[in-house]
């Protein structure tokens, strides 16, 4: 590979042909973990509600009836065409589940992810420029603790004290025809329904309904952030070509920001990325604590009802999402370093 990297369009090309085996080996982990576990799932699901020929009626509509090899082509196939099942315990089709309910944990992994970008990259850079100072410590000692919070504590130390500022009712509460106001559901994201509603006073309210969730996960994601850029921002500063900046008398906060920082950028896309991936189907305990009406709380639900359909869907739903995400960021890290091309 030459210094200047491939050529970009001939990497997104192989980037996306390398989707289909991630994604095949992802579908086939979790078809087989989920049938590993004990027991049968109708039974565990609605055993005390049904009896024995509705359970084996319920059975074969699922296709639990059929051979394993049969079961594994079909969940394949109903994969490619979105089609993630139908639950035991509600019958209702999990593709409605994350479309009712994916737009708010999207709207919580982007305001977190917002809060999060905004506190740890500048701390990092602080603390990357600044290396061994007081407000070096300072920040690495922030990092670690942010990392290492309990969400559900923060989150529950944060409701306690500033409630009345930010409070935090559920999103379906703030669409809920019976409460102050009220925002037609478009798109499944509140706060865009009432964007595109032109209501400047819903706008407002949601949002400060939002502030204390996002707030609560941006500022654990943070520490991942800070750490993380500080890191690159070191390595970077000691290079050749820095050296030689600070040679020509160049200031060192513009050797920071022009030349340090872009290439310190790349890991920090490839881990903030993944990391953003990873909120989007792991938000579960910010939900659960707050509240919220997104797709982890949702999950939880299933899982302690034990209905197996419903936890295979939007585990596998989570499963894409990781992979979609993580090729988008290969593909941005293409852009700004063309060394990573192939």
């Amino acid at each position: 590979m030459s210094a200047a990297g491939g050529s970009l369009p001939r990497y997104i090309l192989i980037r996306l042909m390398l989707v289909v085996p991630m994604m095949w080996v992802l579908l086939t982990l979790v078809f087989l973990l989920l049938r590993v576990a004990p027991g049968d799932p109708v039974t565990a699901a609605v055993g005390d509600k049904l009896d024995a020929d509705a359970l084996e009626a319920r059975r074969a509509a699922l296709g639990l009836d059929r051979p394993l090899v049969v079961q594994y082509l079909e969940y394949l196939g109903n994969v490619v065409r979105l089609d993630f099942g139908t639950t035991i315990s509600d019958r209702r089709p999990v593709l409605d589940i994350i479309v009712n309910q994916g737009g708010a944990t999207l709207t919580l992994t982007i305001g977190a992810f917002l809060f999060a970008l905004a506190i740890g990259i500048p701390l990092g850079l602080l603390a990357g420029r600044f290396r061994d100072t007081a407000a070096d410590a300072g920040i690495r000692v922030y990092g670690i603790v942010a990392y290492a919070a309990p969400i559900f504590w923060v989150g529950l130390m944060l409701v306690l004290l500033v409630v009345k500022l930010f409070p935090s009712w559920p999103t379906y509460d703030i669409a809920s025809s019976e409460t102050k106001y009220y925002v037609p559901d478009r798109t499944g994201i509140i706060l865009l329904d009432a964007i595109l509603a032109n209501d400047s006073v819903s706008v407002v309210d949601i949002l400060q309904h939002h502030v204390l969730p996002c707030f609560t996960l941006g500022l654990l994601l943070s520490g991942v952030i800070v750490r993380l850029v500080r890191v690159n921002v070191i390595q970077t500063l000691g290079d050749d070509y820095v050296e030689a900046a600070r040679a020509r008398g160049i200031p060192g906060g513009r050797v920071l920001r022009k030349h340090a920082f872009r290439n310190a950028l790349v890991p920090v896309i490839t881990v903030v990325g993944l990391q953003f991936a990873l909120t989007l189907s792991g938000a579960i305990l910010t939900e659960k604590t707050f509240n919220w009406p997104g797709l982890g709380a949702e999950l939880v639900q299933y899982v302690t009802a034990r209905d197996y359909i419903a936890v295979q869907g939007l585990v596998t739903f989570f499963a894409l999402a990781v992979v979609l995400v993580s090729v988008a960021v290969d593909i941005l890290n293409a852009l700004v370093d063309p060394r990573v091309r192939y």
